[in-house]
């Protein structure tokens, strides 16, 4: 039978979206099925921050009537403003093991977003780069952490089959606190001259102004990202809605901002986030009738963290900042239930980055790579 394309219309379509994935993946142990409440609120334009400044369509591939993929099609346009580009972006990317539907999804795609004025088709990405991204394409047998997405094999192989390119590689890399003896002294040395030779101090974000901190992650995020090839500004409403998330998952002994200690003015800041994941695999995609229980007993579960951002503005990049939020990382782990975690996603070409997690010890575990088609 030939593949039909349709748009998600209504509830019904809606669920069969949000399904499909549990049905492709339910016997790997390493998939984590996402909480289908929070998918299904993801996936409302009114509560979604994205489309304050964005627009998408969602699609499923049906062969007589049987759900056998699904994508979206969207245009971020704070993405092609920032950037004076005109791109378009493919993303919540579940499928058989069926070129033919893949190749049906990526034209329907494309053929709407070039009805739009896009010249290039990036992907995939749930939205936005800061949610999940990428096609794994290494470490498929490990588990995925929050916000990180898990794929069989198949599909690298179905995306290059398809033609479509390379644009770019996304890297996590392990680091362990068992593995202090393999950072090169050196950072120890700049971390300890931080606050004595640069006036810099290094403290936990406070959740109770949590906003308010956010607004000074911002800072530190439009300034020390701004060069980086898939970057984006945050705005007041993607604060607002970063800041309801966190609320679930933040944790003060893993975030932290740098700030100079005569004008208070922030230089840098890490957050890093306990692997809600490992919860979510206990509950099955639902609070009921005993997800809820896991989710409160989350801190006796939660042994692993994902650094989701760390950086340090360009002005003060030489002052040893970043050695001192990568020490209080070890010094978070040697006193909590996380031992360790991953660190990422960093750019394949974010090379400071990359050798900075060289010289903390680090090992690439996983590799997603996103795509792109010239339209």
């Amino acid at each position: 039978m030939a593949v039909e394309i349709r748009s998600v219309s209504g509830a019904r379509d809606l669920k069969r979206f949000v399904d499909l994935p549990f049905r492709l993946h339910a016997n790997h142990p390493q998939w984590v099925p996402p909480l289908k409440l929070e998918r299904y609120m993801f996936l409302t334009r009114r509560l979604n921050a994205f489309f304050s400044h964005g627009e998408a369509d969602y699609f499923l591939a049906c062969r007589d009537g049987r759900v056998v993929g699904r994508a979206t099609a969207q245009i971020n346009r704070a993405f092609n403003e920032q950037q004076q580009k005109h791109w378009g972006w493919f993303g919540f990317l579940e499928l058989e093991n069926d070129l033919e539907v893949l190749a049906a999804l990526l034209d329907t795609a494309a053929d709407w977003l070039r009805a739009r004025g896009c010249e290039r088709m990036v992907g995939p990405a749930d939205f936005a780069m800061n949610n999940e991204s990428g096609i794994l394409i290494e470490g498929f047998e490990q588990r995925p952490m929050i916000v990180q997405p898990w794929h069989p094999p198949y599909y690298q192989q179905l995306m290059e089959q398809a033609g479509m390119a390379k644009a770019m590689d996304l890297l996590m890399w392990n680091l362990e606190v068992s593995d202090r003896e393999k950072v090169l002294p050196v950072i120890f040395e700049l971390a300890e001259k931080v606050e004595s030779d640069h006036g810099i101090r290094v403290r936990p974000m406070r959740r109770r102004q949590l906003r308010k901190e956010l607004d000074s992650f911002a800072e530190v995020y439009n300034s020390a990202w701004a060069n980086n090839w898939d970057f984006v500004p945050y705005s007041k409403k993607d604060l607002d809605a970063l800041a309801q998330e966190m609320q679930l998952v933040f944790d003060k002994h893993w975030a932290f901002i740098a700030e100079r200690l005569d004008t208070g003015e922030v230089v840098g800041m890490a957050m890093t986030f306990p692997d809600i994941n490992q919860v979510l695999a206990k509950m099955k995609g639902r609070l009921l009738p005993f997800g809820w229980w896991h989710f409160l007993n989350k801190g006796r579960t939660i042994d692993r963290v994902r650094v989701g951002f760390l950086g340090v503005k360009p002005e003060y990049q030489h002052t040893g900042v970043a050695a001192k939020l990568y020490v209080e990382h070890f010094n978070a782990a040697a006193v909590r239930r996380q031992q360790g975690g991953e660190m990422g996603w960093i750019l394949e070409t974010n090379t400071p980055m990359n050798r900075g997690m060289e010289a903390m010890g680090g090992r690439i575990v996983k590799r997603y790579r996103v795509y792109e088609r010239l339209l």
